[in-house]
């Protein structure tokens, strides 16, 4: 029964990661009328964009996936809220600017990344890559993909630092959510006799998820140039 499930949400992934990953019209439009401090509405959308963010969802159910003591998913997952609360605030309040598809392909290869560690294919290559270093880098490029979509909106500029610190709490509000679920189902799927025996071709979909992600941004980024 897991299994299944597992399968049908890698092929619902596999499915929906050549779209870009942006702001409803709906959630922009209603943004861009607020004046002032807002911080419930930037919350709101920080925490609907990482918990529909499967970009975001994908790279932390890689994190996770063969992480077995809270302590160490503490860890992992405080790095990289650590590396995207910096660039996220950095990335908007500085006006530091990069191009959606380049940042956008290189969470697609984050994904990859992971899948392929899961995998053990730097072990096999010969390669000793620190995770935590990895997963904080990282962490940083979803950030600054979040300050992108920020920064295609019509902000007002009035009370912006304190509605980017709400936006960024409702980022990690989500995050917990997301991080809550996925925990809960890979506590069930261990229990199983079927995990070990479909590791390999979950990782092998997530990273072909990551591939068709990082492939479509960097064809918008070509027809674009």
């Amino acid at each position: 029964m897991i299994v299944k499930l597992l399968l049908a949400l890698a092929g619902l992934l596999l499915s929906v990661a050549g779209f870009a990953h942006g702001v409803a019209a709906n959630d922009a439009s209603y943004i861009e009328s607020l004046k002032g401090v807002a911080v419930i509405p930037y919350m709101y959308l920080g925490a609907k964009h990482m918990v529909t963010g499967y970009d975001h969802l994908m790279f932390l159910a890689g994190v996770i996936f063969f992480l077995y003591r809270f302590k160490d998913v503490a860890l992992y997952v405080s790095l990289f809220a650590m590396g995207h609360s910096i660039t996220l605030l950095l990335g908007v309040l500085a006006g530091i600017h990069a191009n959606a598809h380049i940042v956008d392909a290189i969470i697609g290869l984050s994904v990859v990344y992971k899948a392929f560690e899961n995998l053990g294919g730097f072990r096999r290559l010969g390669l000793q890559i620190d995770s935590r270093l990895a997963v904080f880098l990282f962490g940083l490029a979803h950030g600054f993909g979040l300050s992108t979509k920020l920064q295609e909106l019509s902000l007002s500029p009035e009370g912006l630092l304190v509605n980017l610190i709400g936006f960024n709490v409702g980022v990690e509000l989500g995050q917990f959510a997301a991080l809550g679920m996925l925990l809960l189902v890979f506590e069930v799927w261990r229990r199983t006799d079927h995990f070990i025996r479909a590791a390999y071709l979950a990782n092998t979909l997530l990273m072909s998820a990551g591939l068709i992600l990082f492939g479509y941004q960097l064809a918008g980024y070509l027809q674009a140039a």
